[in-house]
């Protein structure tokens, strides 16, 4: 049965190791629904969070694939333990002065920001659970969404890390 997985991936911080990995995906025909990379408290790692759709014996695969390569440190399954998750959104709406109101409560109801206002558009931003994410996106799809920038899944485990 094909469910969603997210996999913490701490990597040597250099040049083409997402490249590499990436490419480990495409190879297999496995599709990344959701990528995100950031250095860690070290300086000298990233992490890159993963969310890929396949069944467990596909999730298996990739793991063991994953610690194969030089660069890659460790690889965590948070997909069945206690962890966190966030993205953010950056969405620009079509918000002439009559509707900016509405949209104002809207951005508050959902504990996001004003970043930018122009002369017919609005750009709120917004941190959440995907969930939390895909109902702000429905919620504004009829005010004319303009433009939409996700970060992609962060996430982490709870409590002390091993």
């Amino acid at each position: 049965m094909e469910k969603e997985y997210t996999l913490a991936v701490i990597v040597e911080n250099k040049s083409g190791v997402l490249a590499h990995i990436a490419g480990l995906f495409s190879g297999r025909g496995f599709n990344i629904s959701e990528l995100s990379v950031g250095e860690t408290e070290n300086p000298d790692y990233s992490r890159i969070t993963i969310v890929v759709k396949g069944d467990n014996k596909i999730v298996e695969q990739i793991k063991k694939q994953l610690n194969k390569f030089i660069d890659v440190i460790k690889v965590t399954d948070l997909s069945n333990q206690p962890s966190v998750h966030r993205e953010i959104i950056l969405i620009k709406i079509k918000a002439p002065p009559s509707k900016r109101q509405e949209v104002f409560q809207i951005a508050e109801v959902f504990k996001g920001k004003i970043i930018d206002i122009s002369q017919d558009t609005l750009t709120l931003e917004v941190t959440g659970i995907t969930e939390k994410i895909e109902a702000l996106i429905s919620i504004l799809r009829p005010y004319g969404i303009q433009e939409i920038a996700r970060t992609g899944r962060v996430s982490i485990s709870r409590g002390m890390s091993k």
